[in-house]
C-alpha cells in the first residue's frame, strides 16, 4: 500500500498563528480555569495550586518537546498525532491511538456544546433563559458543523473574536476587587482535598496541544508551525494560569468560600458579564477546536485503509473532510440527545493523555536509538521525552486507575484488531530500529553471561533437499522447538547463473511452508558446488554470536552417500553439534508409547529425555506415555533399575521404565522386537572413535539403520554439545 497519508488534494494552508497556537490556546484556556480555579486554591493553597499548575504544564511542555522534534524529522501530512505515531510505531499502533482520539474528540463537542448551553440559560439574562437546553445545543452544533465543515478558515478566523471575548473576561478579572463575603454560616463546611485528586482535576485544563497537530496536514510549513505554535501556547498558558491564582488569592483568602463557590471570578470581576462571555467563548472555542481536528484524522485513518474508503475523501482545493465531517457531527449529536454522558469524561481525557505518552516514548525511543534517519531540526535530549512519557503515565493513573485500565484494553483491543487485517504499508517504522536493539541487548548478555545448562534449548538446524521430501523434518523440530526456539531450514543451492533470484523464491516458500505448519522458520540457502561443502560449509559459519544451533536435523543418508554423512557428523562433533537423524517411518502406532532407548552412560541419555520433555508439551506429543528402556550387559537388572529409579525420581519425571539382560544377543534385536508399539523411539548413537575413517564410521551408521528398519519411527540422537544436560534434571 502506497503511504496515502501523503495524497493531500490541497490544504488551506496556514501560518503559526491561524493554524496551530489559536487552536491550541483555546483549547487549553478552558471552562476549568473559569469554574475550578477557585476550587483548587481552596483545596489546596496558593503553594499548592502554583505547584500544580506548573506540574501539569511541564508533563504538557515535555510532549509538546517530543511533538517538536518528531515534526521536524518527517514530512508531516494530514492526521496529527495519528500521523506521527503511525509513520514511527506502525498502522497498527497509530490506528489503536487514533480511532479513539477522534472518536474522543467527536464526543468532547457534545460535553462543550453541552456546557455552553447550559451556561447560556442557566445565566439569569432574558429570554434565553427559559430555552431548552438539548435544544440550543443541537442549534449551536449544527451552526459549528456547518462553519468548520465548509471552511476551516472561517472557523479559525472566527476564533479570533472568541479569543477577544477570552482575553476581555481576564482583563476584567485583573481589574477586579474583592467580592463581599457572604453572610456567616451560608458556607458549607467541607474538608480540603488532596493534592492528587485537585491535580486530577485540574490537569484536563492544560491538556489540548494535539487541537493544533490536528491540523498538520493544512499548515503552510508544518516542520516550522508545529513546534512554535505548540511550544507558544503551552507556555502562554501556563503564565495565565500562574498570574490567576495569584491574583485571585489577594482577592479571596477564605477557603471555605473558594472550595463552594464555582462562579468566585465572576464576583470578583470588574464587569461580570465579560466573564460570562469568557466562559461561552470557552466552551466554544473547544468545540471549535475538537471538531477541526476529529474529521482530519477520521480522513488520515481512510486513506490508510483503516476506515471505508469515503471518508477519506477530500472535498474542494482545500480538502475538507466533509463526509468525516458529517459522521463527526452524528457522534456529537448522540451525545447531545442522550443528555448525561459524563460518566464517559474520564476515559476520553485518558485516550489524550496516553497519546502525549506514546509520542513522548516514539522521541524518546528515536533519540536513544540515533539511527541516521533520525534529523530533526529541532532536538530534544532523551531525558525530557523520557520524563514527559513518565508524567503522562502518572498522570492516567492520578485521574482514574480503573478508568485507564478501560482505556488500555480499548486501545490493545483496536492493535491486535487492525494487525489481524496485515495492511501491507511501504513506509518504515520505529519497531525494527527497537526490536533490533533489544536483540544487541540481550547478544550482549548472552556473550557476556555465563552458560547455564539449566537454560538449555535447542537452537535446531534442520537440513532438506527443497522441495522438503520429509515432512517429519519439520514434524519434529516443530515438536522439538514449541515455538520457543529458534528453527532454520537449510539447504544447499547449486551455484549458477541466476541461483540469486531463485533463493529469493525458495526462501519465500520455505517460509509459507514453516507458516500453513504454524512453524516459524528461517531460511538458509547456501549456494556451493557441490552438496557436501555447502552442508559443511553451513555447519561451521552459520549463527552470530552465541545464537549458534546446537541441534542438527538430517534426514536418513542414502546408502551409497554413508562415507561423505559420516563426515558431516563428524564435523557437527567437532564443531559440538548434537545431531538428530530422522529415520524413515512406517506403521507407527498413532498413540503409541515415546521410547527412549538408553544404555546408562555417556551423554546421550540427558539430552534423549530433555527431547523427549519437550516433544510432550506439544499437542501431538501429550498423547504418547513415556518409556525409557535400558540394556545392560555388565551388571545386574537390579543394579540398573536402582539406578534409572534414583535418577528419575530425582529428575521428577514420571515414566515406564523396562531393563533388558543383553546376554549374546545384539541390542539392535532387542530394540526391534522392544519397540514395535512406539510412535517415536529416541536411540543413542555412539560419535566417531578416534582415529576411525569416514567410511569405517559410515558402515557403522548404514549398519545400524539396516539393522532397525523395523522399527516403525527412530530418531538417532548423538549428544556432541558440551552443555552439562543433567544439570537440567538435577
Amino acid at each position: 500500500m502506497a503511504d496515502s497519508g501523503a495524497k493531500q488534494a490541497g490544504g488551506y494552508a496556514f501560518g503559526t498563528f491561524q493554524g496551530v497556537f489559536t487552536p491550541s490556546i483555546l483549547t487549553i484556556i478552558g471552562v476549568v480555569m473559569y469554574l475550578r480555579f477557585g476550587w483548587m486554591l481552596g483545596n489546596v493553597g496558593l503553594g499548592g495550586a502554583l505547584a500544580l499548575v506548573t506540574a501539569g504544564s511541564a508533563i504538557t511542555f515535555l510532549t509538546g518537546l517530543s511533538i517538536s522534534a518528531l515534526a521536524t524529522n518527517m514530512r508531516i501530512k494530514g492526521g496529527g498525532a495519528y500521523f506521527m505515531l503511525s509513520r514511527s510505531l506502525g498502522l497498527e499502533s497509530g490506528a489503536a491511538l487514533g480511532l479513539p482520539l477522534a472518536l474522543s474528540q467527536a464526543i468532547s463537542v457534545s460535553f462543550y456544546v453541552a456546557g455552553f448551553a447550559e451556561a447560556l440559560t442557566q445565566s439569569g439574562l432574558p429570554v434565553v433563559s427559559g430555552w431548552d437546553v438539548r435544544a440550543v445545543g443541537l442549534v449551536t452544533l449544527g451552526a459549528i458543523a456547518l462553519v468548520t465543515t465548509l471552511s476551516a478558515d472561517l472557523a479559525l478566523k472566527s476564533q479570533y473574536v472568541i479569543m477577544g471575548a477570552i482575553a476581555l473576561s481576564l482583563l476584567s478579572f485583573f481589574l477586579g476587587h474583592a467580592p463581599t463575603p457572604p453572610p456567616a454560616g451560608s458556607v458549607p463546611a467541607s474538608e480540603p482535598l488532596g493534592l492528587a485528586p485537585v491535580f486530577a482535576v485540574f490537569f484536563p485544563a492544560v491538556t489540548g496541544i494535539l487541537s493544533g497537530l490536528g491540523l498538520s496536514g493544512d499548515l503552510r510549513d508544518p516542520r516550522r508551525s508545529i513546534p512554535l505554535g505548540t511550544l507558544a501556547a503551552v507556555l502562554t498558558g501556563y503564565a495565565v494560569y500562574m498570574v490567576l491564582p495569584l491574583v485571585l488569592h489577594q482577592f479571596v483568602s477564605d477557603a471555605a468560600w473558594l472550595r463552594a463557590d464555582t462562579m468566585i471570578l465572576l464576583k470578583c470581576a470588574r464587569w461580570p458579564t465579560l466573564i460570562l462571555l469568557g466562559v461561552w467563548a470557552a466552551t466554544l472555542s473547544s468545540a471549535v477546536g475538537s471538531f477541526l481536528c476529529a474529521p482530519r484524522v477520521l480522513q488520515a485513518l481512510a486513506r490508510d485503509r483503516i476506515l471505508p474508503a469515503a471518508l477519506g475523501r477530500g472535498f474542494g482545493k482545500t480538502d475538507d473532510p466533509r463526509l468525516s465531517a458529517l459522521l463527526c457531527f452524528g457522534v456529537a449529536a448522540a451525545g447531545i440527545a442522550l443528555g448525561d454522558i459524563n460518566v464517559l469524561a474520564p476515559v476520553l481525557t485518558l485516550f489524550n493523555l496516553s497519546t502525549y505518552a506514546l509520542l513522548n516514548f516514539v522521541a524518546a525511543a528515536e533519540e536513544l536509538l540515533a539511527n541516521p534517519s533520525w534529523r530533526p531540526t529541532f532536538r530534544v535530549r532523551a531525558v525530557f521525552p523520557l520524563l514527559g512519557f513518565a508524567g503522562c503515565l502518572g498522570a492516567m493513573f492520578l485521574i482514574s486507575p480503573g478508568w485507564t485500565f478501560v482505556a488500555l484494553a480499548a486501545e490493545t483491543a483496536l492493535y491486535l484488531l487492525v494487525k489481524r487485517r496485515q495492511l501491507r504499508v511501504q513506509f518504515g517504522d520505529l519497531r525494527t530500529g527497537i526490536l533490533a536493539a533489544l536483540v544487541r541487548f540481550a547478544f550482549q548478555r548472552l556473550s557476556s553471561d555465563a552458560h547455564v545448562a539449566r537454560n538449555w534449548r535447542p537452537n535446531l538446524l534442520v537440513f532438506s533437499r527443497l522441495p522438503i521430501q520429509n515432512p517429519r523434518l519439520l514434524e519434529l523440530a516443530k515438536g522439538i522447538s514449541g515455538g520457543r526456539s529458534f528453527v532454520t531450514l537449510a539447504s544447499v543451492l547449486p551455484d549458477a547463473p541466476g541461483t540469486a533470484l531463485d533463493a529469493a523464491t525458495l526462501r519465500d516458500a520455505v517460509r509459507r511452508t514453516g507458516a500453513n505448519m504454524d512453524l516459524e522458520l528461517q531460511p538458509r540457502l547456501q549456494p556451493a558446488g557441490d552438496a557436501w561443502t555447502g552442508l559443511s560449509e553451513i555447519l561451521r559459519t552459520y549463527g552470530f554470536g552465541p545464537l549458534v544451533p546446537n541441534t542438527i536435523l538430517f534426514g536418513p543418508p542414502a546408502h551409497e552417500h554413508a562415507a561423505p554423512f559420516a563426515g558431516l557428523l563428524a564435523t557437527c562433533v567437532r564443531e559440538e553439534r548434537n545431531v538428530l537423524i530422522v529415520g524413515t517411518a512406517h506403521a507407527a502406532p498413532a498413540d503409541g508409547y515415546l521410547d527412549i532407548w538408553w544404555r546408562g552412560g555417556g551423554d546421550n541419555g540427558a539430552l534423549m529425555l530433555a527431547l523427549a520433555v519437550l516433544l510432550r508439551r506439544s499437542d501431538a506429543g501429550r498423547r504418547h506415555a513415556l518409556r525409557v528402556n535400558m540394556i545392560v550387559r555388565n551388571r545386574t537388572p537390579e543394579q540398573a533399575r536402582e539406578q534409572l529409579t534414583a535418577f528419575l525420581s530425582t529428575a521428577r519425571i514420571q515414566t515406564e521404565t523396562r531393563i533388558f539382560e543383553a546376554g549374546d544377543r545384539p541390542f539392535t534385536d532387542i530394540l526391534a522386537h522392544q519397540s514395535t508399539d512406539a510412535a517415536l523411539s529416541l536411540i543413542g548413537l555412539r560419535p566417531p572413535k578416534d582415529g576411525e575413517t569416514q567410511a569405517d564410521y559410515g558402515d557403522y551408521l548404514a549398519h545400524l539403520m539396516s539393522d532397525l528398519a523395523d522399527v516403525p519411527s527412530p530418531v538417532y540422537v548423538l549428544a556432541a554439545d558440551k552443555s552439562d544436560l543433567a544439570q537440567i534434571f538435577a
